[in-house]
Formats: C-alpha cells, structure tokens, sequence
C-alpha cells in the first residue's frame, strides 16, 4: 500500500533521507477459534463412521446447550485412514481410523476453557488448535501506521540533526510494507477433575512498518 504525498520541488537535485519506521499496538483479543476433533477407529468402515457421528452429534449439541450459536460451529474436515500394524516387517490391515473436526468461533473468551471441557466430557478426544484474534483488527492497524509514522519523523529529526542537515519536515513518498498482527495459536491445554481447563489469551501484538523518504 502506497500513500503518495505531493510535493512541488523546482530546480533542486533530489537528496533523500529514507528510512524505515516501526509502530505497534498490543491489544487484548476479544475472538477465540478452537478446533475440536472426533477420532473413532474400528476394523468396519461403517461402526466406525457411525461411531463418530454419534459423537459429533453429542458434541454439536453440548455447544449448544452451552449457548454456542449454531452458526458459529462449522466442520473443517472429515477424513478417513485405513490404518495398519507391522509384524515382522509384513503389513496387516487394523481397521479405520475416522476424524471429524471442527472450528469453533467464541466471543467469550472466559468460555474457551468451560467450552473445552464440555466438548471433551461429550466425545471431542483431539484439540488440535486454539487461536486468539481481533473482530477489528483494522482500527489497530490504523493506530499502528500512525506509531511508525511518528517513528520515522524521529528517526529522520535525528539524521539531519547529526549531518547539520536542512531536511524537510513533510515525506516526499510513504510505502507501508505488507504485515500484520497474527492470531495467537494455543495447542496444548490440561485439566484436573476440580478446575476448568485454564487457557491464557495473552496479547495480540498489531505492527506496521513504513518506508518513509524526506527530501532535503
């Protein structure tokens, strides 16, 4: 992304400092996506197809009852592996191992640890993913471009001080290189009898960084 600033110049040899400008902004995630998993092996296809349905279906609706909009439950993959177990170098068919996931999308972030636990009580045996994100990532975006605007300006307040240099206190050319905050992974978690399932959202670090040339 390009944000031109024009600037008339007559008549002068182009001279220009340019340098790079870092901002950030670390904000609390209000969004939580988990992705659950139902695994059910069995030496029949079909028991064991029907075995993970039954449990998705547990899961699905123990989400549910938790006040989990429906359309915030959405399948990601379904597969099926035929699996096998090696004796004395030979290769014997075991049976299939059948796996449902999910993706689940939680706005309140004090839930993901209760909402863990009643999915695993229900039939979910996997968690294999946990992420922490931002609805409006583009309002700390906006922050942080300003932050490493700021950042250039002294950066190049700095240079020209030091070379005694009459540099010009608007940019003649600003380019904002591609980046941005990522979602927070989480993939582990455990639990005794007693307590929730304790999960740490952390901070969401949103960062921008400019290209900035002054001319002087």
């Amino acid at each position: 992304m390009i944000y031109p600033y024009m600037h008339h110049q007559v008549n002068r040899a182009s001279r220009k400092i340019i340098v790079i400008g870092n901002g950030e902004v670390a904000v609390e995630p209000d969004i939580a996506t988990v992705q659950l998993e139902v695994v059910t092996e069995n030496e029949q296809l079909s028991a064991a197809q029907q075995e993970n349905a039954t449990a998705m279906n547990n899961v699905i609706q123990s989400l549910l009852r938790l006040g989990v909009p429906r359309e915030n439950i959405q399948t990601v993959s379904y597969t099926i592996f035929p699996k096998y177990d090696y004796v004395n170098g030979e290769q014997v068919f075991r049976g299939y191992e059948v796996t449902n996931a999910i993706s689940i999308k939680i706005t309140e972030i004090q839930q993901v640890g209760s909402i863990i636990d009643t999915a695993v009580e229900n039939g979910a045996n996997r968690v294999s993913n946990i992420q922490f994100s931002v609805e409006d990532t583009e309002r700390y975006k906006q922050e942080a471009i300003v932050r490493a605007l700021r950042n250039a300006q002294m950066k190049a307040r700095t240079i020209a001080t030091a070379l005694q240099l009459p540099v010009e206190p608007q940019p003649v050319k600003i380019v904002e290189e591609q980046q941005a905050g990522q979602p927070v992974p989480f993939q582990t978690f455990a639990k005794s009898e007693q307590t929730t399932t304790p999960i740490q959202s952390g901070q969401i670090i949103i960062s921008s960084t400019v290209r900035v040339e002054f001319q002087y």
